[in-house]
C-alpha cells in the first residue's frame, strides 16, 4: 500500500483540528475576556531509505541521503493572552484589567480565574459573576448603597448618599508564570494547572500587575480578518491533502489494472 495514503490522511486530520480551533475562535468573537487559540503541529518520524554520510562502494560518502516523511500530528492548541479591546459601558460593576492579571472567583469551593469582569449583584447584594460565582474577596453591597466605586489599585467601596463608605475591600489580581498553561474550564473561567504554575496574588498597579478600570469591559482578542485568512489556508491545505489521497488512489487503480498483453 502506498505510504502517501496514510501521510495525506494525517494532514487531513491535522487540518480538521486547525479548522475546529479557528471555528471556536470565531464563535467567541464577542465573548467577554475570551483569548484566542492556535493549533500547532509537528512532522512525524521519517523512514531512512538511504542514510546521509554513508560510504559507497568507491569510498565516497552520500551527501544527502533519502528520508521519506510519514506525515504530521498536532502538538498543542496554544492560547494567547494578549489584551483585547475595551468597551465603555459605564456600569459600576463592569471591571476591566489593564495589563496582566486575573480576577479570582470561587466555584464549588475551589478557586477559578477570569478576565471577564461583567459582575452582578445576587439576592444578598454579593458581587458575583453571571453564573453566580462570588468574586474574591467576597464583597456585599449594603441595601442603602447609592454608588459603588472601584479604584485602579483595586479598592472597592460602597458609598451612601453622602459619599461615606458603608463597606470596603481590596480586590487583588492573580498572575501566573505561564498563563498559556491554564486549563480552560468554560464559562469564561480558567483553572490553575501544573503547567501554569501557582497563582501569585498581587496588588493592582504594583510589581507588573495590571490595573482595574471601572465601567469598562475587556472584549475578545480574536481578530476576525486573521481568523478568516487562517480558515482559508486551512481549508486549502485540507483540500490539497485530499487531492494527494485521490492521486494515490488513481495510481493504485492504474497498477491493479495492469495485465499481460
Amino acid at each position: 500500500m502506498m505510504r502517501s495514503l496514510w501521510t495525506a490522511a494525517t494532514g487531513m486530520i491535522a487540518q480538521q483540528l486547525n479548522i475546529d480551533t479557528i471555528s471556536n475562535n470565531l464563535a467567541n468573537v464577542n465573548t467577554l475576556g475570551f483569548k484566542k487559540s492556535r493549533a500547532e503541529f509537528e512532522d512525524l518520524m521519517y523512514q531512512n531509505m538511504k542514510i546521509a554520510g554513508s560510504v559507497t562502494g568507491n569510498d565516497q560518502r552520500i551527501p544527502t541521503g533519502i528520508q521519506v516523511g510519514l506525515g504530521v500530528r498536532p502538538t498543542t492548541v496554544h492560547k494567547f493572552f494578549t489584551q483585547g479591546d475595551y468597551s465603555n459601558t459605564g456600569n459600576p460593576l463592569d471591571l476591566a484589567i489593564e495589563g496582566d492579571g486575573f480576577f479570582q472567583v470561587t466555584v464549588n469551593g475551589e478557586p477559578a480565574y477570569t478576565r471577564a469582569g461583567a459582575f452582578k449583584l445576587n439576592q444578598d447584594g454579593t458581587v458575583v459573576t453571571a453564573n453566580g460565582y462570588p468574586l474574591e474577596p467576597e464583597f456585599t453591597v449594603p441595601p442603602e448603597t447609592k454608588n459603588v466605586v472601584v479604584t485602579e489599585n483595586g479598592h472597592i467601596a460602597a458609598l451612601d448618599k453622602n459619599g461615606e463608605e458603608l463597606a470596603a475591600a481590596d480586590i487583588p489580581l492573580y498572575t501566573f508564570i505561564n498563563p498559556a498553561g491554564l486549563q480552560a474550564a468554560g464559562r469564561n473561567l480558567y483553572l490553575a494547572s501544573e503547567a501554569s504554575g501557582v497563582a501569585v496574588e498581587g496588588v493592582p498597579g504594583e510589581d507588573n500587575v495590571g490595573t482595574i478600570a471601572q465601567g469598562f469591559l475587556e472584549m475578545s482578542n480574536v481578530e476576525v480578518v486573521d481568523e478568516m485568512v487562517n480558515m482559508i489556508v486551512g481549508q486549502r491545505a485540507y483540500e490539497m491533502n485530499s487531492k494527494a489521497i485521490q492521486a494515490s488512489d488513481n495510481m493504485l487503480q492504474t497498477a491493479t489494472q495492469l495485465k499481460r498483453a
